[in-house]
């Protein structure tokens, strides 16, 4: 039972702020909700300030000497806060990594459809892996594939950075390439 409530107070100051009661400081400096510094207080003098104008008192930085509280109405405060993260994750992009495979002997034809496919891939904003797969004895001729992995980067330069150059990974060789940063999609 004790570590459960335990786990329950962890929870709680890992994700909401401190506010009101859950202030054990003996003094804290105190913003007021211009954002003006009212100087440094007691705890229980910052909370009746905060209760008289009919907000919260909130600490902002637990880590400053002494701690800094803000009066404000916590509600508002939390849903912009919410608004914020809300806004930060639409507009991050996670890069996945797409694989593009094909052999050393590859026909031009073939070879412009797999460039293609990388350019249509760097568009998005993901991260392209170029594999080159060989069988039985062809990996004799791993500089051939290595000299077709990095005719693709040449023909693909406008877009892409090299971010991991061709590299022997057992029967295959691999390239990876990053969209730049200037043609990245919004």
């Amino acid at each position: 039972m004790l570590d459960k409530s335990k786990k329950e107070k962890n929870r709680i100051s890992n994700i909401e702020p401190m506010i009101n009661d859950r202030i054990k400081y003996a003094q804290v400096r105190l913003i007021d909700v211009s954002g003006s510094q009212l100087g440094i207080y007691s705890s229980n003098e910052a909370l009746i300030m905060a209760f008289n104008k009919g907000l919260d008192l909130v600490m902002i930085s637990e880590k400053s000497n002494p701690p800094v509280c803000r009066i404000i109405d916590y509600g508002k405060y939390r849903f912009a806060q919410e608004k914020k993260a809300k806004e930060a994750r639409k507009k991050q992009h996670n890069a996945c990594l797409k694989e593009v495979k094909m052999r050393y002997k590859i026909d031009t034809h073939d070879y412009k459809v797999r460039i293609n496919q990388g350019l249509r891939f760097l568009q998005a904003g993901d991260k392209v892996k170029a594999n080159i797969i060989f069988r039985g004895r062809e990996i004799q001729h791993a500089n051939l594939a290595i000299q077709l992995l990095n005719k693709m980067a040449q023909d693909l330069s406008s877009i892409a950075d090299v971010q991991q150059p061709p590299v022997k990974d057992g029967k295959n060789i691999v390239m990876i390439l990053s969209p730049k940063k200037i043609n990245m999609h919004p």
